[in-house]
C-alpha cells in the first residue's frame, strides 16, 4: 500500500508552531548557543527546534519558521547529553568547532563557502575526522586544521545567533525512543522536500547556496528523513511533553 500525506498538513504545522509558542511561554523563551554555559537547567536529553532571525513563515503565520530539527543518543549505550549536543554545534568558546561532528556546522560552512563568503577550503567536510582527511589529501594535520579555522569561527558565529527551543524527552537511547519518533516527524511535516512547499525559505536564505538537494527542497539544515510521511500523532506526544514536563496556569487544549 502506498502512503499518502495527511490531508491536513497545514493545520498540523499550525498546530505545531502553537505547541512551541505554548514551550516558549512556559521555558521563558528561546536560548541561543551562546547560552549553554549561563544556564544549568539543561534536561538530559531532548529534542530541540532552531529558528533563523530573518527566516519567517509566509503560510501558518508570520513569526520566525524553524530551519533545523534535532536530538541526540539514538544509538544504544549512547551517554550523550542535550548540552553536549548542543556544543557540538556551538563549538568552541574561542570561536573553533568541529564540523566533523556536526552534521549542522558542516551544512553551515558549505554554503558560506559556496555563496563565496570565505576563501575556498578544499578540504571542508573530507573524512570523518582531521586525521584522515589530511592522510587522504596528502597534507599535513595542522596545515588542514590551520585551513579550516576561519570557516569554523564563521559557522560558530553564525549558529550563536540562531535562538532555538528544546523539549525535554527523558527516554532511554534507542532508535525507537520517542524524541527519535518527534525529531523525525517534525522533520517530515516541516519538509518541502517532495511534498507541497508550505513557509518556503525566503530568497536570502542561507541553505539556497547548499550543494545538497534534501537541504535546498527542504528548506531545513536536515537531510535525514525530509523525504519522508510524517506520522501526525506525534503532535499529541509533544503536546503531552510540553504538558507535562513545563506546568503552567491556562493551558487550553487545541484540537
Amino acid at each position: 500500500m502506498v502512503e499518502r500525506a495527511p490531508l491536513n498538513r497545514l493545520t498540523d504545522i499550525d498546530r505545531f508552531y502553537w505547541l512551541l509558542d505554548e514551550l516558549s511561554q512556559r521555558i521563558g523563551g528561546t536560548r541561543t548557543l551562546a547560552d549553554l554555559k549561563r544556564f544549568r537547567d539543561w534536561p538530559s536529553r531532548g529534542v530541540y527546534f532552531f529558528f533563523e532571525p530573518s527566516e519567517f513563515r509566509s503560510d501558518s503565520g508570520r513569526a520566525p519558521r524553524v530551519v533545523r530539527i534535532g536530538t541526540h543518543a539514538l544509538g544504544l549505550g549512547s551517554h550523550s547529553t542535550l548540552r553536549q549536543r548542543l556544543g557540538q554545534h556551538r563549538g568552541s568558546l574561542s570561536g573553533g568547532g568541529n564540523h566533523r561532528g556536526s552534521i549542522f556546522r558542516l551544512l553551515v560552512g558549505q554554503a558560506l563557502l559556496a555563496k563565496g563568503s570565505l576563501a575556498s577550503c578544499a578540504s571542508w567536510g573530507v573524512k570523518g575526522t582531521a586525521a584522515k582527511a589530511s592522510t587522504y589529501l596528502g597534507i599535513d594535520r595542522g596545515q588542514l586544521v590551520s585551513g579550516e579555522a576561519p570557516v569554523e569561527q564563521a559557522v560558530s558565529a553564525y549558529l550563536s545567533s540562531l535562538p532555538f527551543l528544546w523539549v525535554g524527552v527523558d527516554d532511554e537511547p534507542s532508535p525507537d525512543s520517542q524524541r527519535g519518533f518527534i525529531e523525525r516527524n517534525v522533520i517530515g511535516l516541516l519538509s518541502n522536500y517532495g511534498h507541497a512547499v508550505i513557509d518556503p525559505p525566503s530568497a536570502d536564505w542561507l541553505g539556497r547556496a547548499s550543494n545538497r538537494v534534501r537541504v535546498l527542497g527542504s528548506g531545513l539544515w536536515n537531510q535525514q528523513h525530509v523525504d519522508e510521511i510524517y506520522d501526525p500523532t506525534f503532535l499529541g506526544i509533544l503536546e503531552s511533553m510540553v504538558t507535562t514536563n513545563y506546568q503552567t496556569v491556562g493551558f487550553e487544549r487545541r484540537g
